[in-house]
């Protein structure tokens, strides 16, 4: 007899129907997934063994993650800012189409103008939970109306967007306290509780760290320990950049010369190290529960950051006029399922966050969630094979900033009232010379444009001109 037709009889025999083995979403045995996603973490701000990895930072379970699976070097974020990012990674759309062009206030997430600003718009959360999975977030939501669970989550711990790491208030399944300890040990723990909880479930957590987001203080001992006597070798100290000089909100925008210092870099590497240990506690836990070959991993941030690089500390609205600098887009990505994705590849394929849920979908042979708004295509293959077609272009947006991303080149395409950009990565990738005057370039500029302005037509986006926060609307980026 066949070994499928065994198994079949095998399940029918304990009660299984032969249509729920035949049916999307009612197989009996699922991949759970793990969504991490972190908090301005830029795509140095590891360390394990790439070319682009900071050497001084203590994170080994990110090694350990990224020896189990398959790495994108060249990965970005749609959005340089909190949950424009976040609402991308969730839908697949560009913030245009969400209609989360920018970080939402406080007011906005749990206060006077609080509403949910992805309600009703297909969600990879909802659509898994339709599939059959118990759905769990803990940590960060910021996307509005924080305190109550959305789009499929069952199991519900988050908290204020702002705030301390010591501490912290929680909003847990429809329960508001104050815990004490620290934020990032404190996610560890409601996420080792989901897994246990559903460990004969199948499940998609979405365990969305703070960190290193600041404030860059209140770190216990323990993680901030191995850098007493650290070089801080990816932290570098560059004369401040000319954007951060321009005033913001009547006030000179200072935040490097507020967080360039060792006390910063201690905190950030020691913030980076506290998430590294509670994913390691997870790991542990799945090993424990013989769950890690049954639960496929993906590792990143909602989008990238400066610690000194360029003059900069911050990501795209750290600079006046805004930016799509390579450290404010680029992100770690880590995709490990043992078994599944072969270890210790790396890709340089430009995939972007609106990849994710096509992606995953593609990857969990689900039918995703329709939905015209999407932009997103399947990397799938590049998981399986390490190799495939690829197109070789991101697209950015963010307020009155859109861009374009090659291999070779970046065009940075801002309203009339600030100045566009051109840079050729390939020999100048610290982005310090500004090409979109030089005749010499002129063709490869008007294809540029061309293929910026034919993607968000296609998209469905409004002209950026129609499409922008103003300069006074916008709180200073660091209180």
């Amino acid at each position: 007899m066949r070994p499928a037709r065994v198994i079949i009889q095998c399940l029918l025999f304990a009660g299984l129907s032969a249509a729920a083995l035949l049916v999307p979403g009612r197989v009996a045995a699922k991949t759970n997934v793990i969504f991490v996603l972190t908090d301005d973490q830029g795509h140095w701000a590891l360390n394990a063994n790439g070319d682009d990895d900071c050497r001084s930072l203590v994170t080994p379970n990110l090694a350990r993650l990224a020896r189990r699976g398959m790495r994108f070097s060249h990965a970005v974020a749609c959005s340089p800012v909190c949950s424009a990012s976040r609402a991308t990674w969730l839908t697949g759309r560009i913030p245009s189409k969400t209609g989360v062009q920018d970080y939402l206030r406080f007011e906005e997430t749990h206060g006077e103008r609080v509403k949910s600003y992805i309600k009703g718009q297909p969600t990879l959360s909802q659509a898994l939970a339709d599939h059959g999975y118990t759905v769990g977030l803990c940590g960060k939501w910021h996307l509005g109306d924080d305190a109550r669970p959305q789009a499929g989550f069952s199991y519900w711990s988050t908290g204020p967007p702002y705030g301390p790491y010591r501490d912290p208030l929680f909003w847990k399944n429809g329960k508001r306290y104050r815990r004490e300890g620290y934020r990032t040990d404190l996610i560890g723990d409601d996420a080792l509780e989901f897994i246990e909880q559903n460990r004969s479930n199948p499940f998609f957590l979405f365990l969305s760290f703070y960190a290193p987001h600041t404030p860059l203080k209140y770190q216990p001992e323990k993680y901030r320990a191995p850098y007493r006597d650290s070089t801080f070798d990816c932290f570098p100290d560059l004369p401040v950049h000319p954007f951060h000089m321009r005033e913001l909100n009547g006030r000179v925008n200072g935040t490097l010369a507020n967080f360039s210092n060792r006390h910063s870099k201690l905190s950030y590497a020691a913030l980076v190290t506290g998430l590294d240990h509670n994913l390691g506690r997870v790991l542990k836990k799945l090993d424990e529960l013989e769950l890690r070959q049954d639960t496929l991993i993906v590792f990143a941030s909602d989008h990238g950051y400066h610690s000194g690089h360029k003059g900069i500390w911050g990501k795209g609205n750290s600079t006046l006029p805004f930016n799509l600098y390579e450290r404010s887009i680029r992100i770690p990505l880590i995709w490990s399922h043992p078994g599944r994705i072969p270890a210790g590849r790396t890709s340089a394929a430009l995939v972007s966050s609106y990849d994710f849920l096509p992606t995953l979908f593609d990857y969990l042979k689900l039918t995703p969630p329709a939905d015209s708004g999407r932009v997103g295509r399947s990397y799938r293959r590049l998981l399986a094979e390490g190799q495939g077609a690829w197109e070789d272009a991101a697209f950015f947006e963010y307020a009155y900033v859109r861009g374009v991303r090659t291999q070779r080149w970046k065009y940075v395409e801002r309203t009339s009232e600030w100045p566009s950009e051109l840079f050729d990565l390939q020999q100048d990738p610290d982005e310090n010379r500004n090409l979109i005057d030089d005749p010499r370039h002129a063709e490869s500029l008007a294809e540029l444009r061309r293929r910026l302005h034919g993607f968000f037509e296609r998209a469905g986006a409004p002209p950026i001109s129609e499409w922008k926060t103003t300069t006074s609307q916008l709180l200073p980026v660091y209180k």
